[in-house]
């Protein structure tokens, strides 16, 4: 393992605490324009994620309204949403958003693949970096508001569905991270700079509880003037 992610592991509380991790809850809230933007206006909000800590399987209620319920499962690319006792299944729902880019609007099917797999990713953060086929090193620092924040280049193989291929992860010298950039290929790999504040501890495992996404440029500055995404995050509890 990467000496930096062996450190950042164990700032969050170590993979001894994590591997008899199966299952968590998660309740957040999830806004911003973002949703607008993609023709789906209220779609989630106050909403609880059941979310499989080594397979990319999440449930997510409510969604799209009281009574309803999304599932996705990314070992088969599909995702289900439930309305007054309907299911409604979807495949190959990776392929749907060929073509697509910023401005697209999405289904709402396509919004819960992005959510749910997003929130895969973060929850499992940084623990999945030592996934098997996740490739993760450290590349020259990064200076930003008189901070110095060492960097994880990672790259995830194509069994695991996330937003991009390449992402890189940015840590204080405490091992608490605080940025991932990376441009997700379900928006036409714009590019994105994730912030990440308030680190709480849940049975021993921290996690970040406010997630904020910004544009970011070619140069890697992010545009803090206005922002597409917030989840916050209430509270957590593993499963073991």
């Amino acid at each position: 393992m990467d000496n930096l992610l062996s450190m950042v592991v164990e700032a969050h509380g170590g993979l001894d605490r994590w591997l008899p991790v199966k299952t968590m809850t998660v309740r957040a809230a999830v806004t911003g324009e973002f949703w607008a933007r993609k023709g789906q206006p209220g779609i989630l909000g106050d909403v609880t994620f059941e979310i499989d800590a080594w397979h990319q399987v999440v449930t997510l209620t409510p969604f799209a309204g009281a009574g309803t319920a999304s599932h996705f499962d990314g070992a088969s690319d599909s995702v289900g949403i439930r309305k007054n006792g309907r299911v409604v299944q979807r495949s190959n729902v990776r392929s749907s958003f060929d073509g697509f880019d910023r401005a697209s609007a999405w289904e709402q099917f396509q919004a819960a693949y992005f959510i749910s797999y997003g929130m895969w990713n973060y929850m499992t953060e940084p623990f999945m970096l030592t996934y098997p086929g996740i490739q993760a090193q450290e590349i020259e620092p990064w200076e930003e508001d008189g901070e110095r924040w060492r960097r994880l280049q990672v790259r995830f193989p194509r069994t695991i569905t996330t937003h991009s291929r390449e992402q890189v992860f940015y840590f204080d010298d405490s091992g608490m991270q605080h940025r991932l950039d990376y441009a997700p290929e379900v928006n036409g790999n714009s590019l994105v700079a994730q912030y990440q504040y308030d680190p709480k501890t849940f049975d021993g495992i921290v996690v970040p509880t406010r997630r904020v996404v910004h544009r970011r440029s070619e140069a890697g500055v992010a545009d803090m003037s206005t922002s597409a995404i917030l989840i916050e995050i209430h509270d957590v509890q593993y499963h073991r």
